[in-house]
């Protein structure tokens, strides 16, 4: 293990420029790969903070008692759909009216808005299937006048999220077969540039094991470099554009970590495949 390190390592001093070429594009590879990441993760976050808006409203008829209310709001609360439940009065509703829509204030005189029951539904239950679901269920009490949920903007959130989260997995999986084919491409130039090299390792008799190792740690840490350079290029590139273009948030440390052991891997990966082609033709 230490003389394949050894080895690896004088690799990279015997061949500086070649070595700084292999590890610039794996790093602009897993750089185009993170990039779409970083997308993917902040359309994720912004569709669920819409998902979290997705709520069902119950007008409750006027003289309603507080003990019938208090009894809906207990049940409700139980439906394992459920997240939350909140008892908004006739005062609180027009307090609120006022103080969102004041430019409708004159709408409000009156002061006639009834009282409502919100829920809030758990993660998980806010696709148009479970909301319809808790509607029905409301409408079993007498004194609920009228249910609200939007649902032909559910609809439109939940069919969202299933084409981004398709085209999602779909682009990321060819990004990341694009940055593999190049990441091995580039390895098995290396590999070639060093033929020679392997062809007197056979002749002296070294084994394929033997042979394999000081390539397979120039590899990994060739996928590691380029991981982190990758990283670094993708902060910047979040920096800038949290400060002229739109705020969004970045990787966390555990996801951060995950790409730049994933580029090494690759480059682990890459490499035993083009040294495992290379010596079966040697």
């Amino acid at each position: 293990m230490n003389l394949a390190l050894r080895e690896a390592l004088r690799a990279f001093r015997r061949a500086p420029m070649l070595s700084a070429l292999s590890v610039t594009t794996i790093a602009f590879s897993l750089f185009a790969f993170g990039l779409f990441g970083l997308v993917a993760l902040n359309l994720g976050s912004a569709l669920a903070q819409i998902e979290e808006r997705v709520e069902v409203r119950a007008f409750i008829a006027s003289g309603t008692s507080p003990e019938a209310t208090a009894a809906v709001v207990g049940d409700v609360g139980s439906f394992p759909e459920v997240a939350s439940v909140r008892f908004v009065s006739e005062v609180q509703a027009l307090d609120r009216a006022r103080r969102e829509l004041g430019e409708f204030e004159d709408v409000f005189e009156a002061g006639i808005l009834p009282a409502s029951i919100e829920v809030r539904l758990r993660d998980g239950f806010r696709d148009p299937e479970s909301v319809r679901s808790v509607s029905k269920r409301l409408e079993v009490y007498d004194f609920i006048d009228d249910i609200r949920y939007g649902e032909e903007w559910v609809e439109k959130v939940y069919r969202l999220r299933n084409i981004a989260t398709a085209a999602g997995l779909s682009l990321g999986l060819i990004f990341a077969l694009v940055a593999i084919i190049i990441i091995s491409s580039t390895i098995r130039m290396a590999i070639l540039a060093r033929s020679r090299e392997i062809r007197i390792m056979r002749l002296v008799g070294a084994t394929n094991q033997f042979i394999r190792g000081p390539f397979l740690i120039d590899g990994f840490l060739k996928g590691l470099l380029g991981g982190l350079v990758a990283l670094l290029l993708t902060w910047v590139t979040f920096e800038f554009v949290g400060q002229y273009v739109v705020q969004a948030t970045f990787f966390g440390t555990r996801l951060a970590v995950v790409g730049v052991l994933a580029g090494a891997l690759i480059g682990l990966l890459g490499s035993a495949v083009s040294v495992g082609r290379h010596l079966g033709k040697v």
